[in-house]
C-alpha cells in the first residue's frame, strides 16, 4: 500500500510550502481539505491563502518563528473558507520548518508537512480550553500589554521578580517560578517564587554541565516543555528526584536571551497538566523575552546605582574631626537622571597654622565629565590649601591648575570628543576657632549667608573674582569678617537657591524664610542635649524646602525631581541662642552685628549697603526709621567714595529687646578730612550729608582715629511711629 494511500484513507494530506519562491505543493488530499479539487497542484502563495480565515494567516508567521526558535514542530488549527467566507472545517498543521539564508543574508523558510482535519473540541477536553480565537486571544493580548507595563516599571532585580510571580496568565497559571543566572561556568537561582525557604537548595549552585533542564536551556538556548512528570522522568532521570517533591505535573524552562546572550533561565512550574499548545508557548516565549529585558534595565540601573553611591562616597569627604566651639554639617544632593553624579562639592582642610579651612564648589556641568574634573579640582585645592597658602593665592593657583587641565583635555577634540573648555566657581573660607575670624576668597561663586544669634539672616557681602578657568591668572581679593558667638554662616551652591524655578533673588528669599523659622533652640529641647543635632536638622529642612524629604550620599526618589547638583556646609559657632551648645546660665541681651566693605572700585555695591541694612532691620517696629537709617547710609559710604581716596568700612549693630532697641551704624574711612556743615543751595547736587544726620539720626557724631575717622549715627526704635506734627 502506497503512503499516499493510507494518508488520503485517515483524511491527511502532504504540502510543501516555500517562503522563497511563494510556491505551495499539496497532494490532492491536502487540496481538497483546502476546498480545492483533489489532485495535486501548485499554486501561488496568495491563491492558498485566500483559502484561509485571516485571523488564523495572522497567526502563523508567529508560529513558524517559534518552532524555529525552539527547533520544534510548528502546529496550528486553521480554519478553512469558502468563496462566500463561510467556514468549511477545521484542520491542524504540522510542520518542520527549515531555516535557508539567501546570499544576500535573508531568512527564508521552507515548510514540510501535513494537514488533517480534526473535529470541533467537545467539552470535557483539554482543546476547549485553548481556542485560536474569541476571548482567549483578546485575554492573552490584555495579559501580554499589562506584563510588559508592569516589568518596564521594575526599577530592581527584587521588583522585577515580584513583578513576575504576581503575573496570572490566561488559561494556565504558573504556581511555582523560579529565574536562574549565569556567572562564569556556573548556574544559580536568583530569585524563585511559590517555594519555600531553603528549598532552593540543590540548585542554587550547580555547573552548566549539570543534567537539569535550566542548564540545558542555558548551553542550547532553546526552551523546553515537560508536559507530564514521564516527561521530566525520562529526559532528566537525575533530576527527577530533586524536582519530584515539590508536587508539580508540567515544567517550562525557557532561555532569557538579551542581545543574542543568554543570561539565564526562567521555569514555571503548573499543579495541573498543561499541553503547551502553540498559544501558551507563544505568551510563555513573549513573557521571557520581556523578563529578560527587565532583568538586565533592572541590572543596569543597580550598577549605575552602586556606581553612583561609591562615587559619592569618594568624592565627598568626611568632615574632619570636631573644632572645639564650633559645629559643621554637610549635605550633597545629585542631579537627577543618568549615574547622577555633578560637579558639586565640598571640602574641611585641615591647615598647618591650626585653622581649618571649608571649601564649596561647582563645575560647570551634571555629567561624568564634570564629575572626573570635580575630583581632580578638589584634590588641587587641598593640596593648594594644606601648604599653608593664603585663600587669595589658593584660588589663584586652582584657576591656573583648572584652566590648563581643560586646555590638554581640548586636544582630544581631535580624536572625535567634544569635550570644550569648563569652569568652576567656588568659595573659600579660612576659619579661626579661637577668635571666630572668617577670611573669605570667592570665585563667581554666591555669597555665604549668616544667620544671627537671635534667628535674623543676612547675605553677607563679599569681594569676589572670575570663576576657576576662565583666566589663569586671576586675582582674588580677600574679605574678613567675624563670626560671632551664636551665629551661623551658610554656604551653598545655586543648585540650593534656584531649582524648583526660582531666580536668584527669589531662591533666596525662600532659603532665608526657613532659616529664620527655625527656632534657636527646639521647643523642649534639652539644654544638655548633644549641639550637632540642630545643625543636621536645619540642614536637612534645607534640603526639603527644594526636593522633599533628605537625601544624602544616597539615591532615591528625589532623582528625577533635581534640576541641579546641592551641596550645602553649615559653620555654627557655639553661644548663645544657636542651638549647638549649652546655653549660659545668664544668657546676654540680643544683640545683631553685620559688616561690609565698599571699595573704591566696586562703587556699585553702595546699592548691596542699603539692600544689607533694609535686611538687618527687617522686623524694625519703625518702617520710617528704616528708611531713614538705608537714606543715611547711603549718603555716608557716597561721601568716602567721593570725598576720599579709600573704601568705606560700614558697620551695623542692633542691641536691646525688640521694641526699645539702639542701632548704632559706623563708617570709618582713612581720611582725616571731617564732615562740615553747609548750606546748599537750592539747586546744589552735594552739601546735605550732616544736615540729614541732624533732621534723622537720633545721635551722631564723628570719631578722630590715628588714621583716618569714623562717622556714626544711632537711632533708637520705637514701637510706635510718631504723630506728623502737621496732621
Amino acid at each position: 500500500m502506497r503512503t499516499e494511500d493510507v494518508l488520503a484513507a485517515i483524511a491527511t494530506g502532504l504540502w510543501r510550502w516555500d517562503n522563497a519562491s511563494g510556491k505551495v505543493t499539496l497532494d490532492g488530499e491536502a487540496a481538497r481539505l483546502l476546498g480545492l479539487p483533489a489532485e495535486p497542484v501548485v499554486l501561488p502563495e496568495v491563491a492558498v491563502r485566500s483559502r484561509f480565515h485571516p485571523v488564523d494567516w495572522n497567526e502563523i508567521n508567529g508560529i513558524v518563528t517559534l518552532a524555529v526558535a525552539e527547533d520544534t514542530l510548528a502546529e496550528a488549527r486553521l480554519r478553512i473558507m469558502d468563496e462566500d467566507g463561510r467556514v468549511l472545517r477545521t484542520v491542524r498543521s504540522r510542520s518542520k520548518p527549515v531555516e535557508r539564508r539567501t546570499p544576500g543574508g535573508r531568512v527564508d523558510y521552507e515548510l514540510i508537512g501535513t494537514i488533517q482535519e480534526i473535529a470541533e473540541p467537545q467539552p470535557g477536553t483539554t482543546a476547549v480550553h485553548t481556542p485560536i480565537t474569541g476571548d482567549w486571544r483578546r485575554s492573552r493580548e490584555a495579559f501580554l500589554l499589562d506584563a510588559g507595563r508592569a516589568l518596564a516599571e521594575a526599577r530592581s532585580t527584587s521588583e522585577v521578580l515580584r513583578v513576575a510571580a504576581s503575573l496570572s496568565m490566561p488559561g494556565f497559571n504558573p504556581d511555582g517560578l523560579a529565574v536562574f543566572g549565569v556567572e562564569g561556568d556556573r548556574l544559580s537561582v536568583i530569585g524563585h517564587h511559590g517555594h519555600g525557604s531553603g528549598e532552593e537548595g540543590p540548585f542554587t549552585d550547580m555547573g552548566l554541565e549539570t543534567a537539569y533542564p535550566a542548564a540545558e536551556v542555558v548551553r542550547t538556548g532553546r526552551a523546553i516543555y515537560l508536559p507530564t512528570p514521564e516527561d521530566y522522568k525520562r529526559r532528566f532521570p537525575a533530576a527527577w528526584p530533586l524536582a519530584q517533591r515539590f508536587g508539580r505535573v508540567s515544567w517550562a524552562f525557557l532561555p532569557l536571551i538579551v542581545a543574542g546572550r543568554t543570561m539565564g533561565a526562567w521555569m514555571a512550574a503548573f499543579k495541573h497538566p498543561v499541553s503547551f499548545s502553540p498559544d501558551e508557548r507563544s505568551v510563555l516565549t513573549t513573557v521571557a523575552r520581556m523578563l529578560a529585558q527587565a532583568l538586565q534595565r533592572a541590572g543596569v540601573t543597580e550598577s549605575e546605582r552602586e556606581l553612583t553611591t561609591g562615587l559619592q562616597r569618594s568624592m565627598m569627604p568626611q568632615l574632619g574631626p570636631e573644632v572645639p566651639g564650633m559645629t559643621i554639617a554637610a549635605r550633597y544632593v545629585p542631579t537627577g537622571g543618568g549615574l547622577q553624579v555633578g560637579g558639586d562639592w565640598y571640602d574641611m582642610i585641615p591647615l598647618p597654622s591650626g585653622r581649618f579651612a571649608l571649601v564649596i564648589g561647582d563645575v560647570q556641568g551634571h555629567d561624568v565629565r564634570a564629575a572626573g574634573l570635580m575630583g581632580q579640582l578638589r584634590i588641587a585645592v587641598r593640596a593648594y590649601a594644606s601648604e599653608g597658602h593664603r585663600p587669595d593665592a589658593v584660588l589663584s593657583r586652582a584657576s591656573r591648575f583648572l584652566a590648563g587641565l581643560c586646555s590638554s583635555q581640548e586636544r582630544e577634540e581631535d580624536a572625535g570628543q567634544d569635550l570644550g573648555p569648563r569652569f568652576a566657581t567656588c568659595l573659600y573660607v579660612e576659619c579661626d576657632p579661637q577668635t571666630g575670624t572668617l577670611e573669605v576668597a570667592r570665585a563667581g561663586h554666591p555669597d555665604p549667608a549668616v544667620r544671627m544669634a537671635d534667628g535674623t539672616v543676612l547675605l553677607r557681602p563679599t569681594a569676589g573674582g572670575l570663576p576657576l578657568g576662565i583666566v589663569p591668572d586671576t586675582d582674588y581679593p580677600t574679605t574678613r569678617f567675624v563670626l560671632e558667638p551664636g551665629e551661623t554662616m551658610m554656604l551653598c551652591t545655586d543648585g540650593l537657591i534656584e531649582t524648583g524655578g526660582h531666580d536668584h533673588d527669589t531662591g533666596w528669599a525662600r532659603l532665608r524664610a526657613i532659616l529664620e523659622s527655625e527656632p534657636a533652640r527646639p521647643a523642649g529641647g534639652d539644654a544638655t542635649a548633644p549641639g550637632p543635632a540642630h545643625l543636621e536638622r536645619m540642614a536637612d529642612l534645607l534640603v526639603q524646602a527644594v526636593h522633599g524629604p533628605s537625601s544624602h550620599h544616597t539615591t532615591g526618589p528625589l532623582a528625577d525631581r533635581r534640576e541641579d547638583d546641592i551641596a550645602v556646609v553649615l559653620l555654627c559657632r557655639e553661644g548663645s541662642g544657636c542651638g549647638c551648645g549649652t546655653p549660659p546660665v545668664h544668657p546676654a541681651r540680643a544683640s545683631r552685628r553685620t559688616m561690609l566693605t565698599v571699595a573704591q572700585a566696586e562703587p556699585g555695591r553702595i546699592a548691596g549697603a542699603r539692600r544689607q541694612i533694609q535686611e538687618f532691620l527687617h522686623d524694625w517696629a519703625d518702617p520710617d526709621q528704616v528708611d531713614s537709617a538705608v537714606l543715611m547710609v547711603s549718603e555716608m559710604v557716597t561721601n568716602v567714595l567721593v570725598h576720599t581716596d579709600g573704601d568705606a568700612l560700614l558697620v551695623a549693630e542692633a542691641a536691646g529687646d525688640p521694641g526699645t532697641r539702639r542701632l548704632r551704624v559706623e563708617v570709618a574711612d582713612g581720611s582725616d578730612e571731617l564732615p562740615h556743615k553747609r548750606q546748599p543751595g537750592e539747586m546744589a547736587s552735594s552739601g546735605r550729608g550732616v544736615l540729614l544726620m541732624e533732621m534723622l539720626a537720633d545721635v551722631w557724631g564723628v570719631d578722630p582715629r590715628g588714621e583716618g575717622k569714623s562717622i556714626w549715627f544711632e537711632l533708637h526704635e520705637r514701637s510706635k511711629p510718631e504723630a506728623d506734627p502737621l496732621d
